[in-house]
């Protein structure tokens, strides 16, 4: 608010005003528009006045002047629409790289599950795919093109997945569920 006022060189307005009833000039000191009509503050809605009586037993009134903000002119139509297209190409751009990094990892594993005699160590290069393909998933969910839950949702999947592979070979066997009565 203060910048606003020493921007308009309002401050230098008021100390020319002079409040004080001298006998030779009656009431030229007192005309405050004439003082900023040169600053042009009240029709560009920088200032606004509005007189309050202090004392209500005395007859002096006095005048509070405040900074007020500009109002925020609403976006054209054509901005929106601009924004909007480039978002969603940006988001597009987001998703089809998560799509083509799940992908990779999926069909890795195909082809894994379909050899007759793999190794344990071929899981090495897959657990890789997975690598880029959980931080791709991260940083879609960080710039928001994916939701929270849909990023882990397509994380687990890969998760799961690998697991199925690893079971299907034996190179993974998965603890017994125990049941405790309560």
């Amino acid at each position: 608010m203060t910048q606003c006022l020493s921007f308009c060189g309002l401050p230098a307005k008021l100390n020319a005003l002079s409040l004080t009833n001298t006998p030779n000039a009656t009431f030229k000191n007192l005309s405050f528009s004439s003082n900023t009509s040169s600053v042009n503050l009240f029709s560009r809605g920088l200032v606004s006045m509005c007189p309050v009586k202090m004392n209500p037993e005395s007859n002096r009134r006095s005048t509070i002047v405040r900074a007020e903000e500009k109002k925020k002119t609403p976006d054209s139509a054509a901005k929106r629409a601009r924004q909007a297209e480039k978002r969603r190409i940006y988001n597009k751009s987001h998703k089809s790289e998560v799509r083509t990094r799940m992908k990779k990892v999926l069909e890795a594993l195909e082809l894994l599950v379909k050899k007759s005699d793999p190794q344990p160590e071929e899981v090495l290069p897959i657990e890789k795919l997975i690598a880029e393909a959980y931080s791709v998933i991260d940083k879609a969910v960080k710039v928001g093109t994916l939701h929270r839950n849909t990023g882990a949702r397509r994380k687990s999947r890969l998760a799961r997945r690998k697991k199925a592979v690893e079971i299907h070979h034996g190179w993974y066997t998965p603890a017994a569920e125990t049941t405790s009565a309560a």
